[in-house]
C-alpha cells in the first residue's frame, strides 16, 4: 500500500512537473555534432526517468523470480514435512492404543480451513 501511494505522489509530481514547463525549449546536441534538435525540457528529463525505471525492473526481475522459485521450494518442502508430522502421529497413537486429542493451534487452524 505504502509502494502505490508513493508511485501515485511520483506521477502527480511528475506531471505537475509537465504542465508548468510546457514551453521551455532545450537545444538537444547529438554526439559529434551532427545533428541539434529543438524540444521542450520535460521531454528530455521524463526520458531519463523512464529509462531509469526500465533498468531498474530489469536488474530486479532476476532476484525476484528467484525468491519466489525459493519461497514455493520452501513451501514444499514445508508441506512435506507437516505430512511427516501427521503420519508419525497416526503411527505414535497406532503403537500407543491411544486417541489424540488435537491441540489448541491445530484447532483453531482448522476452524481457520472452514
Amino acid at each position: 500500500m505504502t509502494r502505490l501511494i508513493l508511485i501515485g505522489i511520483l506521477l502527480l509530481l511528475s506531471l505537475a512537473f509537465i504542465l508548468q514547463n510546457q514551453e521551455q525549449e532545450v537545444t538537444l546536441r547529438y554526439f559529434f555534432g551532427l545533428l541539434e534538435a529543438s524540444t521542450p525540457i520535460y521531454k528530455p528529463i521524463m526520458a531519463g526517468f523512464l529509462v531509469g525505471l526500465l533498468v531498474a525492473a530489469i536488474l530486479l526481475f532476476p532476484p525476484w523470480v528467484r525468491a519466489r522459485i525459493d519461497l514455493r521450494r520452501k513451501t514444499k518442502a514445508l508441506q512435506d514435512a507437516e505430512a511427516n508430522l501427521e503420519q508419525l502421529r497416526q503411527s505414535l497413537e497406532k503403537l500407543s492404543g491411544r486417541t489424540h486429542a488435537p491441540a489448541p493451534m491445530e484447532y483453531s487452524r482448522e476452524l481457520a480451513d472452514e
